[in-house]
C-alpha cells in the first residue's frame, strides 16, 4: 500500500509534479532503450539499418500506441473507483480489464503479423531497406501480447498513484535492453533481429516485476466474484478505452501517410528524420508524464466530485509544462547537433548531410515545443473527466493537419512542409481541446 497515492487531497501542482517526476524517469529509461536500439544498428549495421527503423517508426506506434491508449482508457475507470472509495467496483474493473486484454492481444497479434508487410509497400519503403523493416516489424508484432500485459499493469498501477513501480519496471527493462542489444548485435551479430528480440525481452523483464507488485497489494487483487462477467462493466470500460486506443491509431495513420512522403526524399532524409524523431521522442517523455499524471489525478477527483480542485491542477500543470517545455526547447538547440551525430559512423559526408536535415527539424520544433506539452496536458484531463471521444476528435485534427501539410506544403516549400506539419497539428488540436474543456467544465457548473 506504500506506493498507492490519493490524489484528492494535498496541493495538485505538488502532488502532479512528484507523480510526473517518477513517470518522466522512468520513460527516459524507456527512450534510453529505444535510443540504444538506434545508435546500435545504425553504427554496426549503417545507414541502410538506421533508415529501415525510421520507416517502421509509425506503424510501430500504430500497433503500440493502440495498445497503450486502450489500457490507458481502462485505468480512467480504475481511478474513478479509487477515487470514489469503491474497492469492490475498482477489483471488478480490474478483472474485466484482463478479459479485455487477451481478446485485444488475439485481434492485434493476428492484424499485425498479416498487415506487416503490405503496410510497408503502401508506404513506398525502398526497396533497399524493406527487408530490414519487415524482419524488425515482424518480431515486434509477433511479441504484442508482451506489450499489453505490460502496459495494462502499469496502467493499473498508476491509476491507483503508483508511480514508482512501472518507474522501476523500465529501469529494468532499460538495463536488460542495452545489455540484450550488445549481447545479440554487436557480439552475436543477429543484426536487425536482435534489436526487435532485444526490445521485446525487455518489456517482459518489466511486465513481469508490475505482476509481481500488483500481486503483494490485496486491496487490488480481484476475487471470484469480481470475474463474473458484467456486460454493463465491460461497455463502460470499451467505452473508455476504445476511443483512446483509435484517438493513437488516427495519429499513427497521420504519421504513416507522412512516413509515406518522407520516403520518396530518399534514404539520408530518412535517417536524419529518424534521429531527430528519436531525440524528440526523448524530450516529449516530460509531456506525456505530465499527461499521465493529469489523467490518474483527474479521475481520482471527478470519482470524489471534486471539479474545482481539477481546475487548479490543470492550471497549475500549464504552467509546469510550458516551463519544462522549453527547457527542452533549450538542450534542441545547443546539444541537437552533437546528439544527432552519436547515430551514425562512416562516410563524413553523408553524416553531415543527415545531421543538417535532423537539426533543421529539431529548431522548429524547439520553437514551439510548450503548444505539445500544453496538449497532452489538456486532453488527459478532459480523458479523466470520462470524456474520451472529444480527445480521439482532436487526434483526427492532428492527422489532417500533418496530411495536408504532408501532401500539399511540401509542394511549396518542399521538405520543410513535413516539419511544420508537427506544428499545425499541435494547434489544431490544442484549439479544440481547450474549447471543449470550457464547455465541460460549464456545463458542470464550475467556472
Amino acid at each position: 500500500m506504500a506506493n498507492i497515492k490519493n490524489m484528492t487531497e494535498g496541493k495538485p501542482g505538488k502532488l502532479i509534479f512528484h507523480f510526473a517526476l517518477s513517470l518522466m524517469i522512468g520513460n527516459v529509461f524507456q527512450q534510453l532503450y529505444t535510443f540504444a536500439d538506434t545508435m546500435i544498428v545504425g553504427r554496426c549495421l549503417g545507414v541502410d539499418a538506421l533508415a529501415a527503423l525510421g520507416a517502421t517508426e509509425w506503424v510501430t506506434f500504430m500497433m503500440f500506441g493502440c495498445v497503450q491508449g486502450i489500457t490507458q482508457g481502462f485505468s480512467i475507470s480504475i481511478s474513478r473507483m479509487f477515487g470514489n472509495k469503491d474497492m469492490q467496483g475498482l477489483k471488478q474493473r480490474i478483472a474485466h480489464s484482463v478479459y479485455l486484454s487477451v481478446m485485444l492481444t488475439i485481434v492485434l497479434t493476428v492484424a499485425g503479423l498479416l498487415a506487416c508487410r503490405p503496410l510497408l509497400l503502401l508506404l513506398n519503403t525502398p526497396e533497399d531497406i524493406i527487408g530490414y523493416s519487415v524482419t524488425y516489424l515482424g518480431i515486434l508484432y509477433g511479441g504484442v501480447a508482451v506489450s499489453v500485459f505490460y502496459n495494462l499493469l502499469a496502467a493499473i498501477l498508476r491509476a491507483v498513484g503508483d508511480s514508482k513501480t512501472p518507474l522501476k519496471a523500465v529501469t529494468i527493462a532499460s538495463g536488460c535492453n542495452i545489455v540484450l542489444d550488445v549481447l545479440f548485435v554487436v557480439i552475436f551479430k543477429w543484426g536487425i533481429e536482435g534489436a526487435a528480440w532485444a526490445t521485446v525481452l525487455a518489456q517482459l523483464f518489466s511486465a513481469l516485476y508490475c505482476l509481481k507488485v500488483l500481486c503483494g497489494e490485496d486491496t487490488l487483487k480481484p476475487d471470484k466474484g469480481s470475474y463474473h462477467l458484467d456486460y454493463v462493466c465491460m461497455k463502460e470500460m470499451i467505452t473508455m478505452g476504445l476511443p483512446m486506443g483509435v484517438q493513437n491509431i488516427i495519429t499513427a495513420i497521420g504519421g504513416v501517410i507522412v512516413q509515406s512522403v518522407i520516403n520518396g526524399f530518399g534514404i539520408l532524409f530518412i535517417a536524419g528524420f529518424t534521429a531527430a524523431n528519436k531525440l524528440y521522442g526523448l524530450l516529449e517523455i516530460a509531456a506525456s508524464s505530465y499527461g499521465y499524471a493529469v489523467a490518474s489525478y483527474t479521475g481520482q477527483n471527478m470519482g470524489a466530485g471534486l471539479l474545482n480542485r481539477i481546475r487548479r491542477g490543470l492550471r497549475e500543470s500549464c504552467i509546469l509544462g510550458v516551463v519544462t517545455a522549453y527547457m527542452m526547447s533549450a538542450i534542441m538547440v545547443f546539444l541537437g547537433k552533437p546528439i544527432l551525430r552519436c547515430f551514425v559512423a562512416g562516410d563524413e559526408g553523408l553524416i553531415t548531410q543527415m545531421v543538417t536535415i535532423g537539426y533543421e527539424f529539431l529548431i522548429i520544433l524547439a520553437v514551439f515545443f510548450p503548444l505539445l506539452y500544453i496538449l497532452y496536458i489538456i486532453r488527459s484531463c478532459i480523458q479523466g473527466m470520462g470524456n474520451t471521444l472529444l480527445p480521439m476528435v482532436s487526434s483526427m485534427v492532428q492527422l489532417l493537419m500533418r496530411v495536408s501539410c504532408a501532401l500539399l506544403l511540401t509542394k511549396i516549400i518542399g521538405r520543410q512542409g513535413v516539419f511544420w506539419g508537427e506544428i499545425f497539428a499541435w494547434i489544431g488540436a490544442d484549439l479544440l481541446l481547450f474549447v471543449t474543456y470550457l464547455n465541460m467544465m460549464k456545463r458542470k457548473g464550475t467556472r
